[in-house]
């Protein structure tokens, strides 16, 4: 194991009928006038703006509305959000939605908290110097946005999907009430599924070898217990401790607890190639990890059956095989069948994607930031496994 610093500051507020307490959470955090942040019009239908906004009323905290946040959040609704909180002199950002709300209000924040252009920091250019504080309301179990130090946003011209990641974005509480995921459709909450187990996959084939044992049985258990759960919802969409296990391992997936022990982040080849895919088609996240994973992971188990052997026997538990490369690939194959059975793509034509060579080029370029880098640490790809992978997955 190797050593680590582990702090997870978000103060976690879990449970039934938990939004009204934010009112009072936001006052505790000195927020004297909040922007609540939110998607499109489910959160104002559903009622759950109004509870937001009397909560906020009812503890002395005046705040502005900005709403409109799309899946793979713009850089132009970022932009509108710190002209907005500017003119408002907001000091507090509450995002009410799902990692997408969550990413284009961190990314006000460093605005808000910073001269400059904000899509620097997202390009790697600059660093941010500070972000203004936020809670979050979270409606949607999935990217752990709420406890992460990570945000990504899309910049409208050309598309391009970036990532900042720093402590400063990090949430000071999170409200998380299960109930309030109880109406999103199969689709989303599928997506939601791959997304948590893709966040645990990235830390779990880091592709270094080293005993760990703890961190990799919270791994293993976190995926059996998504895959457990979500074929529950599949059939009982409103079962509350269903919901409650999928919400909680959002969380626990990324907020850096499945890191401890491991050097650096991990693999997250699959979330870069993922990324330009957003980028160029805007397909839902979590579809399109579940897209790529195959062919990826079929294209590098071989630098470690063993790792995905293990995978294979803990989290799918399969047969084992003759050896460590067979268990490898009916473990891939069990995973495949398992989003097959929760309504989820393996590849790009069932995610309605025909990509063309001219395409693949074209993600590949951006995704190694023309030419700049490699990605991934399980087994290290340059351009050409790119397109591999992508090709593969067509």
């Amino acid at each position: 194991m190797f050593n680590f610093t582990y702090c997870a500051p978000t103060k976690v507020v879990f449970g039934r009928d938990t939004v009204s307490q934010v009112g009072q959470l936001a006052a505790q955090c000195g927020a004297k006038k909040v922007l609540v942040h939110f998607g499109g019009k489910s959160a104002k239908a559903s009622g759950l703006l109004d509870r937001v906004c009397r909560s906020l009323e009812e503890s002395g905290v005046a705040y502005v509305t900005l709403g409109g946040v799309q899946p793979n959040p713009r850089l132009s609704k970022v932009l509108e959000g710190i002209d907005l909180g500017r003119r408002e002199g907001v000091d507090f950002l509450l995002p009410v939605g799902g990692g997408s709300v969550i990413d284009s209000a961190k990314a006000i924040g460093y605005g808000l908290a910073n001269e400059g252009d904000v899509w620097d920091f997202y390009e790697g250019t600059r660093e941010p110097a500070g972000c203004l504080p936020l809670g979050a309301v979270l409606t949607i179990a999935a990217a752990g946005s709420e406890m992460s130090n990570s945000s990504v946003i899309t910049k409208d011209e050309g598309m391009l999907k970036r990532g900042c990641t720093s402590e400063l974005c990090r949430c000071r509480f999170a409200v998380m009430d299960p109930e309030l995921t109880f109406t999103l459709p199969d689709y989303q909450t599928a997506c939601g599924c791959v997304d948590i187990n893709m966040h645990t996959m990235e830390r779990y084939f880091h592709g270094q070898q080293v005993k760990n044992e703890l961190t990799d049985a919270f791994s293993e258990a976190l995926m059996r217990t998504v895959i457990h759960n979500a074929r529950i919802l599949r059939e009982n969409p409103r079962d509350y401790d269903a919901r409650a296990e999928i919400m909680w391992a959002g969380s626990l997936a990324h907020n850096d607890l499945l890191n401890c022990g491991i050097q650096g982040r991990g693999d997250w080849a699959c979330h870069q190639l993922e990324h330009e895919l957003g980028g160029m088609f805007d397909v839902a996240h979590g579809a399109g990890l579940a897209a790529v994973w195959g062919s990826w992971a079929r294209y590098v188990y071989q630098a470690d059956p063993s790792r995905f052997a293990g995978f294979a026997l803990r989290v799918m538990g399969v047969e084992p095989g003759r050896d460590d490369q067979e268990t490898a690939l009916r473990g891939i194959e069990a995973y495949e069948a398992f989003l097959t059975e929760i309504g989820m793509p393996v590849n790009l034509p069932q995610l309605g994607l025909q990509v063309t060579d001219e395409q693949i080029d074209e993600l590949v370029w951006k995704c190694s930031f023309m030419g700049k880098r490699t990605i991934g640490s399980f087994r290290v790809l340059d351009t050409e496994d790119m397109k591999a992978i992508y090709r593969m997955a067509r």
